[in-house]
């Protein structure tokens, strides 16, 4: 039997090419295909594919918080995320979304296929094809950045949204010695201010992105690394240094 696919993407363009894509394939067939993250759980709870193509950005939403949504109802579905977004912080979401495998727009088309084909038969297994590269690369720079253990405790408590002062009583410290490990901190990371440093240690594998973040009173669909990192800056602005 032929894999059946769905493709989730808000590119008129992109679907067409995949559906003239697939055609010429004997082994793969498309059975459905839509448009948004909020048709995407109806086509597939009523097409039951074998494999769904995500675009990683989509109109009414993220498709890596659709992608987690959908590993989390369907763990035999195989999922591919499309991206044009060639990004180490993105393929290692990905990678921690659980999908089946990460291939940019601008891949070769045999990529393309052997990714569904993959995802068909090891759902649960990741591939992508820059993925070793990603790895040495964020390897080098988390040797580069060599945070200390006290560097790296306030990095995840301004994750958390604390603030200065709260910094120093978590940590049992003076608001001058939590300031100094602040600044320490922001000029490691190249980073003038929270969001700043938030954004770099997210892409650098620093910190993870946590989905629930709430952005503006929302926690799903939209949420992003930068609209995360906003969002936690701005619970606890500190004048010297920007927290």
């Amino acid at each position: 039997m032929p894999i059946r696919l769905v493709i989730v993407d808000g590119h008129t363009l992109i679907r067409y090419g995949l559906r003239e894509l697939v055609a010429q394939q004997a082994d793969m067939e498309i059975v459905a295909e839509c448009g948004s993250a909020a048709e995407a759980p109806h086509v597939l709870a009523a097409y039951r594919p074998d494999v769904v193509t995500v675009d990683v950005s989509l109109p009414d939403g993220d498709g890596l918080q659709l992608a987690r949504e959908l590993r989390d109802r369907h763990a035999e579905l195989g999922i591919v995320i499309l991206t044009g977004k060639d990004q180490d912080d993105v393929l290692f979401r990905a990678l921690e979304t659980g999908v089946s495998a990460f291939v940019p727009k601008t891949a070769p088309v045999q990529e393309l296929l052997a990714a569904i084909r993959h995802a068909a038969v090891a759902a649960s297994s990741f591939t992508a094809t820059g993925l070793a590269l990603a790895l040495s690369r964020r390897n080098s720079v988390r040797a580069q950045l060599a945070l200390s253990a006290r560097e790296s405790e306030v990095l995840h408590l301004l994750h958390d949204g604390l603030s200065i002062p709260a910094i120093a009583n978590t940590m049992f410290i003076s608001q001058s010695t939590a300031k100094t490990y602040v600044s320490r901190l922001y000029e490691k990371l190249g980073a003038g201010n929270r969001a700043q440093a938030l954004m770099t240690a997210l892409r650098q594998g620093l910190i993870q992105f946590d989905y629930d973040v709430p952005v503006h009173g929302r926690t799903s669909g939209s949420v992003n690394p930068a609209a995360a990192a906003i969002a936690l800056s701005s619970t606890a602005r500190q004048s010297t240094p920007a927290a």
